[in-house]
């Protein structure tokens, strides 16, 4: 198969070009990693990091680097259903034809004699060039020209690869032409279709090809120049933590680039104070691997070094999922619940793309508890917490009001505390909602029941031990997690195969049985093609952890489906 990065259109982008490409990009970089890395003496191109990046400018908004060993593309299609496979191959093909059959190229006999084990696709935000002073916000600041996309293709043949780069072929209605742009010969094609296409041929090692002459030459500066990704502050460092040997693909965002173009968006601006929490943020990236049971991602997410923020190291998650029966369907752990809160008000505070704004979540709390969300509640849940979906199985010929429970569990920093926030809930769930308050025992524990007007169980609090309390909502599975179960989720072959372990101790983990979950419950629509890409997967799981007090790790895997032979 095709590898298809080999495949993209080198043309002006329009915006559903765009969208395409990265669409293609995201259903790839969507799935799996696992970790290598060789980076010495100071040198700022390796082979382990992102091809081409001592040759792509710094300020690319996305670049995404795919391998060119069609056995990995053949593993690839060993998983998913005939639904991922069709859209997968539809998508090579029209990208394969796009650049290379249209432009009289094969890839077997064109391209692949000579080109690397990797080759990179980036999109460059728009030039900015310092214009005349105008009586507007962004003064002396004028865009020049569209988002571009150009292409690094390193070069492990050199002989073979000047061949083709000097013996351009020429398409009807296109002609190519040779400029000099800093010593270096670029070709430019200009069909009459207004589709251009420029190549470089850059030191011997690498090829470069992209949709304008302008972009051409911005990498040739940034090589030259020693602008380019690998230069830029926390790009090397942290893409160490997260390289791997022979990757499917390997990623990197600039995120205050990306925020600032989505805050120029004719629709959905991203508010000021947004804006001003990621210009914080330097970069996201990721690496891709092929395992044989699924897809792994390692991915890291830096600050700038000169950020003012910093991160504050404290991973003290992991013991929730020995809490929880085998077959939970889904668990969310954490470390600290009240840090959470306070990042998310940080980053969520007036942003119109936040499920729920603070303001909101604070004001429903106190209007339906009467208690303060930060002072009564958030005070004292300051160590590790868990959110789960436990199944409630009812016996034959008992049907149950609910098919499943949502646990909160928490870990309380001062229990005395807990006690009184809990007490007021009771006394409100009582004289406010008239829900009758019972207590009793499970397994030799007090818990108390909130039993509604009609008689339905709807919810039970207690104790698990001395500091963790919990909170059941639904179906009655209390005697599930009391006493403690003897077959944990920890001990749940799926779960021990699908969330990393790696990153320990971790900040958080993430378990879902998609499978289950997805014959059993109906999701809300999240993502484009959410039905046919969790068709193809089984579990999902993810850990994080704070590395630095100016990096995070991810490690995500997920458990894919064999394809139907």
């Amino acid at each position: 198969m095709t590898p298809p990065i080999l495949s993209v259109p080198m043309r002006k982008i329009k915006q559903s070009s765009l969208v395409l490409t990265l669409s293609a990009a995201g259903l790839l970089i969507g799935g799996g990693v696992a970790a290598y890395w060789f980076f010495s003496q100071g040198q700022l191109f390796s082979r382990n990091l992102l091809a081409g990046a001592n040759i792509i400018p710094h300020d690319a908004l996305f670049a995404v680097s795919l391998t060119t060993d069609a056995q990995q593309w053949q593993k690839l299609q060993e998983f998913g259903t005939k639904d991922t496979q069709a859209q997968l191959n539809q998508s090579l093909v029209q990208l394969r034809d796009r650049f290379l059959t249209n432009n009289g190229y094969d890839f077997q006999k064109d391209i692949q004699p000579w080109v690397g084990d990797t080759v990179t696709l980036a999109i460059l935000a728009p030039e900015i060039k310092k214009s005349a002073p105008k009586p507007v916000s962004n003064i002396g600041e004028a865009v020049t020209n569209q988002q571009s996309i150009v292409m690094v293709l390193p070069v492990k043949n050199p002989e073979k690869a000047k061949s083709i780069f000097t013996e351009s072929k020429t398409l009807p209605p296109g002609t190519w032409v040779d400029r000099t742009y800093q010593g270096i010969t670029i070709k430019q094609n200009q069909g009459k279709t207004g589709e251009s296409l420029a190549a470089a041929f850059i030191d011997g090692k690498f090829l470069v090809i992209s949709d304008s002459l302008k972009t051409t030459e911005r990498t040739i500066d940034a090589y030259q120049g020693k602008t380019s990704l690998a230069n830029t502050g926390g790009f090397a460092e942290n893409f160490g933590k997260i390289a791997s040997y022979q990757p499917l693909a390997q990623f990197y965002i600039n995120v205050p680039k990306a925020a600032k173009i989505a805050a120029s968006a004719p629709t959905r601006r991203l508010p000021a104070q947004v804006l001003t929490q990621l210009k914080n943020n330097q970069g996201l990236a990721g690496s891709v691997t092929l395992e044989p049971e699924g897809l792994r991602i390692k991915g890291v997410s830096w600050l700038k070094p000169n950020s003012q923020r910093v991160l504050t190291i404290e991973n003290k998650a992991g013991s929730m999922q020995n809490r929880v029966p085998a077959e939970t369907l889904m668990m969310l752990s954490g470390g600290n619940l009240r840090r959470l809160w306070g990042e998310y008000v940080l980053t969520s505070k007036g942003n119109p793309l936040s499920p729920i704004t603070p303001e909101q979540l604070q004001s429903s709390v106190k209007s339906l508890t009467n208690l303060d969300l930060e002072r009564d509640l958030l005070s004292w849940m300051q160590g590790e917490f868990a959110v789960s979906v436990i199944p409630s199985h009812p016996k034959p010929g008992k049907p149950e009001d609910f098919r499943a429970a949502l646990v909160f569990m928490i870990q309380a920093s001062d229990r005395q505390k807990a006690e009184a926030a809990i007490k007021q809930l009771d006394e409100v769930v009582q004289n406010q909602y008239q829900f009758r308050i019972k207590s009793t025992t499970v397994a030799g524990k007090p818990v108390v029941n909130w039993i509604s007007p009609f008689g339905t169980l709807t919810a039970t609090h207690g104790w698990l031990d001395q500091d963790v309390a919990f909170l059941v909502v639904g179906a009655p599975i209390t005697n599930k997690i009391l006493p403690k179960p003897t077959n944990t989720l920890a001990s749940n072959p799926e779960f021990k195969t699908t969330v990393p372990i790696e990153l320990n101790p971790a900040n958080g983990q993430f378990y879902l049985d998609v499978e289950q979950v997805t014959k059993n419950f109906p999701l809300p629509p999240l993502i484009p093609q959410q039905r046919t890409l969790l068709g193809a997967t089984r579990t999902i799981g993810v850990s994080a952890a704070v590395s630095d007090n100016r990096s995070t790790r991810y490690d995500i895997f997920l458990t894919l489906k064999k394809a139907e032979k």
